[in-house]
């Protein structure tokens, strides 16, 4: 008999763009291009007990001003409070990028007006950024862009 010989390695080749989430330092990397250096932006993560989670994911859903459905966070089985509209007092500020689900939620990079609570754990699991770094992280992105996110 013939012995089947064994499977080479494959060699993972990274996708570019993609993101690095590095949750102990309260920043997003952007990488755009092998060799180039990556763009990092500072972020707010969540708190106890709605931590950003870990993993490998992927960009699933971009919206340029978003409505942000009002939910009880305690309770994400009930039915959503309200709608707060796009403009100054969204939540979610000028972008979204989800790319995860957990808490009973989407979880995803997007804008905020309130710049003082980056570098701080506060939200209930999404990634908060400064609204110009949120308007040009999306603009480098894509649908299915890959997001790695680490604690450190």
């Amino acid at each position: 008999m013939f012995e089947k010989p064994a499977p080479k390695p494959v060699e993972a080749k990274q996708e570019y763009p993609y993101l690095h989430l590095k949750l102990s330092e309260f920043k997003v990397y952007l990488y755009e291009e092998e060799g180039k250096p990556p763009e990092s932006f500072l972020v707010a993560i969540g708190r106890k007990p709605w931590e950003t989670p870990t993993g490998n994911f992927a960009i699933n859903q971009m919206i340029k001003n978003p409505d942000w459905m009002v939910v009880d966070f305690n309770n994400p089985d009930k039915p959503m409070k309200g709608r707060v509209p796009p403009g100054p007092n969204n939540p979610l500020g000028l972008r979204w990028m989800s790319f995860a689900s957990a808490h009973g939620w989407e979880v995803g990079f997007h804008g905020t007006a309130k710049e003082q609570a980056l570098g701080h754990a506060v939200s209930h699991g999404c990634v908060r950024m400064r609204n110009a770094d949120a308007v040009k992280v999306f603009d480098k992105v894509k649908l299915g862009t890959p997001v790695i996110v680490t604690e450190k």
